[in-house]
């Protein structure tokens, strides 16, 4: 073979293939490998470019620039990268050399269509039809490859369940049991008596419609329905014992969630919620653990209680001020859909947030919130300062009547090394009535220790103990002792979709009352998500 004719099936191995990314772009979805030894191929990250001087590392000195230079300029057949480089001396697979044969042999065929055929050298010709009969059968190969997918395309496109919308689910299957005695409390007509220790068997299940018109805004709407019982203060004397999964509509399907977020410009995000938002979907934890499906088995192991003051509609705002730092804000009213008195957008429970998240680094974060909130006392929705997690004292300190608070939270991650996470919150909350010139202190804390991986890939271990929310003051009553949240619990990664996780917690001195004894909890979490 001359030195000429070497310099143009040369120049083809490379400059023809990688020109041409549609036919390459469009293959790679078929799952056909494009990877070799030296450096993977990226067809969408090339442009076509039409004087080989766009090209900053090909140098008139190279031997194969006449060639490069001929296929750029007469043929119009190499593309190169974003950064202005050609990369001709990486390697290359039979695959892509005959993609890029078959690119180059349509462009040839184009011009031969459109009259240009003086434009194409006889030898050049020559080439391409001995490269097309040796690489026959990839191009064939490829060729049918592509079929099958646009047939596969095709078949999507006609049975899809949307264009612009994906399913999401999740279903929970939890075994649970509790042991020990009931929590002494006035308002509990089993007092000291012995917990019924049945173990029950229930489900919760989650069917989210996620939604994009642009691709960067989601309409989520969620439908839920489950019959996992919550182990709050009719069970066990104390809501202190409740699980994090928990959901006891009696399998009756509703509507869990409903929100539009949406972007304004590059740092601004804005969610609208018409029903069931949380705080902490604005004001996002910290803890790896806060996730009810794979994290913490219990409600109060999840995040700080602070953030579950009030659920429902409202607005959220996220603005990210830098890299590191994020300012949230957030208005949520409980019962917003009602005009009666004491609800609607402005006259019932409603709470007010602002939060500043730092984080400079993937291993540490640090969060400040401060919240004010108001209940309206009375009705269905009631008072509720600690979302059901500490004592009933800490509950509603005045009792159901008109009560507001200012409440702060500090909380704070670590990521010691990859498989190690140590986090922690400390929230306090000044509670007023709004009837009487009582008010009371409410704190808790908890340290969390999370294993990512341990075992295995997606495997996840996880301790936490901490002080569910105490009344530490107050002009009228506050809890005399201190309970402990004590939880351990492992979560095995079966598969891609589904995981089981063993768990136990312990309550000691429920109530807050050292007259009480400990309470145990059990359980077997097992999730599928699909």
């Amino acid at each position: 073979m001359t030195k000429k004719a070497i310099s143009i099936s040369s120049v083809l191995s490379q400059a023809v293939l990688i020109s041409l990314g549609i036919c390459i772009k469009t293959l790679s979805t078929a799952n056909i490998s494009f990877a070799t030894e030296h450096q993977p191929y990226s067809p969408e990250f090339i442009s076509q470019v039409s004087s080989v001087s766009q090209l900053s590392d090909v140098q008139p000195t190279d031997w194969a620039f006449q060639a490069l230079q001929s296929l750029v300029e007469r043929y119009g057949c190499v593309a190169g990268y974003p950064n202005g480089t050609y990369r001709g001396n990486r390697g290359m697979t039979r695959y892509e050399f005959a993609a890029g044969l078959n690119a180059c042999l349509d462009r040839v065929n184009e011009l031969i269509a459109t009259a240009t055929a003086d434009l194409v050298k006889k030898e050049d010709l020559a080439t391409l039809q001995r490269l097309q009969e040796e690489f026959k059968a990839e191009l064939a190969t490829l060729r049918s490859r592509v079929d099958s997918l646009e047939a596969k395309t095709a078949e999507l496109e006609a049975n899809q369940f949307s264009t612009t919308t994906k399913l999401e689910g999740e279903v929970i299957f939890g075994v649970a049991g509790v042991f020990g005695e009931n929590a002494d409390d006035d308002n509990n007509p089993n007092n000291n008596s012995e917990l019924d220790e049945n173990i029950t068997l229930g489900q919760r299940t989650r069917l989210n419609f996620v939604t994009s018109f642009t691709g960067k805004d989601t309409l989520n709407l969620r439908l839920e329905a489950g019959n996992i019982a919550e182990l709050d203060d009719s069970i066990t004397g104390t809501r202190m014992t409740r699980l994090g999964f928990d959901e006891d509509s009696g399998n009756d399907v509703g509507l869990g969630e409903l929100y539009y977020q949406f972007p304004v410009g590059d740092r601004l995000k804005i969610t609208v919620a018409a029903w069931e938002m949380e705080l902490n979907d604005i004001a996002e934890p910290l803890n790896p653990l806060d996730s009810s499906g794979s994290g913490a088995i219990s409600r109060f192991g999840r995040y700080n209680p602070i953030l579950r003051s009030i659920e429902g509609t409202g607005l959220g705002i996220n603005y990210q001020v830098n890299q590191s730092t994020n300012l949230a804000f957030a208005y949520i009213t409980n019962d917003a859909a009602l005009p009666t008195d004491k609800n609607g957008l402005f006259d019932g429970n409603y709470a007010a947030l602002g939060n500043v998240t730092f984080q400079p680094s993937d291993s540490f974060g640090i969060a400040l919130t401060y919240l004010h909130s108001y209940y309206a006392g009375g009705g269905e929705s009631g008072v509720n300062l600690t979302g059901s997690t500490g004592s009933l004292i800490a509950r509603r300190p005045f009792g159901n009547v008109s009560t507001a608070t200012d409440a702060f939270g500090l909380e704070t991650s670590l990521k010691i090394n990859p498989n190690l996470i140590l986090s922690g919150w400390v929230g306090y909350i000044q509670a007023d009535a709004k009837v009487s010139n009582d008010e009371a202190d409410i704190w808790n804390y908890a340290v969390s220790l999370a294993m990512p991986d341990l075992g295995g890939k997606g495997n996840l271990a996880g301790l936490i103990v901490g002080m569910p929310p105490k009344v530490t003051s107050s002009s009228l009553v506050a809890d005399r002792d201190t309970s402990l949240h004590i939880e351990g619990f492992y979560k095995f990664q079966v598969t891609d979709n589904i995981s089981i996780t063993p768990g136990v917690f312990v309550i000691t001195n429920p109530e807050h009352n050292d007259s009480n004894s400990s309470i145990v909890v059990g359980t077997v979490r097992t999730t599928f998500k699909f």
